[in-house]
């Protein structure tokens, strides 16, 4: 009745367990247990957790193949979040997972990773990024072109933590990938044609439309802010690089957020 005041016509087509009483716990049970017995874990805080976790509940869905997509995270922190579904849910083979934040504007749109994952990320996993970010951006209609950020530009000014963010490069000349790519490079140069003009070598035909961000501190708390203060509109986080169809939103996310997640993520475009 409650589903069909919400305008649900069909409510009889929508399949409900409850992580107590499903036909499916003993099964959650066992998978969990075979997981995590090695890890420190009983039997009964497997049965616990199946019982009382929703994240963990929900992950053992996916598991299953009961699910296509998990949308999850308004009610726990992010990396809280991420924890549990670790304990269910691995990462994708050859994979590391990341996060992108999806920048759209009126006359822009801007992928920017990794902006919820991985702290202090390797030469090898930036580039990693870099084509999974550029293969999201393609799914979703646009023509990829990846700028590695930094506080400098082309070795100006000098510093010690740039090195990664260079191999990266190296590394992308090394895959011969079918995009455009650049770095290390600031965020205006990235951004700006006429500061972009200024190296005439730099391989962008473009402004950047994929920011690879070279940790977690800077890309976290570029993604809040102009969350909170810019102009654009914001989707995500996604999660990238996971086994099964995941999406950790975050805590203020509205309805309409978790709708767009919930497209992205069972559409096949985030993953």
């Amino acid at each position: 009745d409650r589903l069909r005041a919400l305008g649900v016509t069909d409510p009889e087509s929508f399949e409900l367990h409850n992580s107590r009483v499903s036909p499916l716990v003993p099964k959650m049970v066992e998978l969990l247990y075979a997981r995590l017995q090695r890890r420190g874990y009983l039997r009964r805080d497997c049965e616990r957790m199946v019982n009382q976790d929703r994240n963990i509940f929900g992950a053992l869905l996916l598991q299953l193949g009961e699910g296509d997509a998990m949308i999850t995270g308004i009610t726990r922190t992010y990396g809280e979040t991420m924890r549990q579904i670790y304990r269910v849910i691995d990462p994708a083979a050859g994979k590391t997972p990341f996060g992108i934040h999806l920048l759209v504007g009126q006359s822009h749109t801007v992928f920017i990773a990794d902006t919820t994952v991985n702290e202090r990320p390797t030469a090898e996993q930036l580039a990693d990024f870099a084509e999974q970010a550029a293969a999201v951006a393609r799914r979703m209609g646009h023509e990829p072109r990846v700028a590695f950020l930094s506080y400098s530009n082309f070795g100006n000014p000098k510093g010690e933590w740039l090195d990664n963010i260079r191999d990266a490069v190296t590394v992308l000349d090394g895959r011969q990938v079918g995009f455009e790519y650049e770095g290390e490079m600031a965020p205006d140069v990235a951004l700006n044609p006429k500061q972009l003009a200024n190296y005439p070598f730099a391989r962008l035909s473009g402004p950047a439309n994929v920011l690879i961000m070279p940790g977690l501190q800077s890309a976290h708390i570029s993604a809040k802010l102009l969350r909170e203060l810019g102009g654009d509109s914001v989707i995500g986080p996604m999660l990238i690089g996971m086994e099964k169809p995941v999406q950790v939103a975050p805590m203020t996310s509205t309805a309409s957020e978790l709708v767009t997640l919930a497209v992205l993520a069972a559409g096949g475009i985030a993953r």
